[in-house]
């Protein structure tokens, strides 16, 4: 007797299916954690963009016990699109090898330069994944200002966190340098003429100046500096042409043509935004005093 399926039934298994989907969607990123972790990209591409799992094993810190764990890993990340198989390669034992290739977002996560794997790893910290756990218990207490639900899990703001945490610090500015590394090199290369005819930008909360030196390599004579808190300041490299100003972006941010403000006003509420706003305004001189740029 064939089997048949209610229309009613199949909407439900369909339900399910999406429901698991989203229930066990954590898998996927701690597993592309475990991948930069181990450095399995880079063991990729170092058999030239295409390796089996014994070339990979190989190449990464892995205990010989786990290799047949390592299999299920790789599922993972190929059914996340972290790495793909391309093609078949034959073992010693007479069966087809699976050879895991590199994919543009894995292509990324390559190298020790101008790749996203310290701003991806910052994101994928406990510390920075637990408050994502509290977000029912946030919603069920009274609102109180300025408590994220960041706030709410650690007691601390991740600002006064990082001020208090060198190693998580280190951990949010080495993300922002390669954040920024990697989008102002595609940005100056498709939009550079924005900068063209300025003469001088401050990049507000730009931490160690990433985004800064890669627009004054680009333009030497545009006068960049960056404004940052003086702990965040203190770790700033000496002796370039970006100048480093400690100071509060609440309080005051030092005059220039153009105001950069990158990843910095989705950290605040309205409030503070507008604050932030209005003392870019004041930084920028009015077009009656010769103006070149004004935001």
């Amino acid at each position: 007797m064939a089997l048949t399926q209610s229309n009613e039934n199949a909407s439900l298994l369909d339900a399910q299916v999406e429901l698991y989907g989203n229930t066990f969607a954590f898998i996927k990123s701690m597993a592309l954690k475990s991948a930069m972790d181990l450095r399995i990209a880079d063991a990729i591409q170092q058999h030239g963009g295409g390796a089996t799992l014994d070339q990979i094993a190989a190449k990464v810190t892995i205990h010989p016990s786990k290799i047949s764990y390592l299999r299920r890993l790789m599922r993972v990340l190929v059914i996340s699109g972290v790495f793909t198989v391309q093609h078949l390669a034959p073992s010693t034992t007479g069966e087809d090898e699976p050879v895991y290739m590199l994919t543009s977002s894995s292509r990324l996560l390559v190298g020790s330069s101008n790749n996203l794997v310290s701003i991806t790893s910052f994101a994928l910290l406990p510390t920075m994944v637990t408050p994502f756990l509290a977000i029912g218990k946030w919603f069920q207490n009274d609102l109180v200002p300025d408590q994220c639900i960041f706030k709410h899990m650690h007691g601390q703001s991740i600002w006064e966190l990082t001020d208090n945490e060198a190693a998580l610090d280190a951990h949010l500015n080495d993300g922002m340098v390669s954040d920024s590394h990697f989008v102002m090199d595609i940005f100056i290369k498709e939009y550079g003429e924005v900068f063209q005819g300025i003469s001088s930008l401050v990049d507000v909360a730009g931490g160690l100046g990433a985004a800064a030196h890669a627009i004054s390599k680009a333009f030497p004579e545009l006068k960049c500096c960056v404004l940052d808190l003086g702990h965040v300041i203190a770790k700033a490299p000496i002796g370039t042409d970006v100048e480093y100003i400690s100071g509060d972006m609440f309080d005051n941010i030092p005059p220039a043509n153009v105001v950069l403000l990158k990843s910095v006003l989705h950290d605040w509420a309205d409030d503070e935004c507008i604050k932030i706003l209005k003392n870019c305004k004041k930084a920028i001189p009015s077009r009656d005093v010769g103006s070149e740029e004004r935001l």
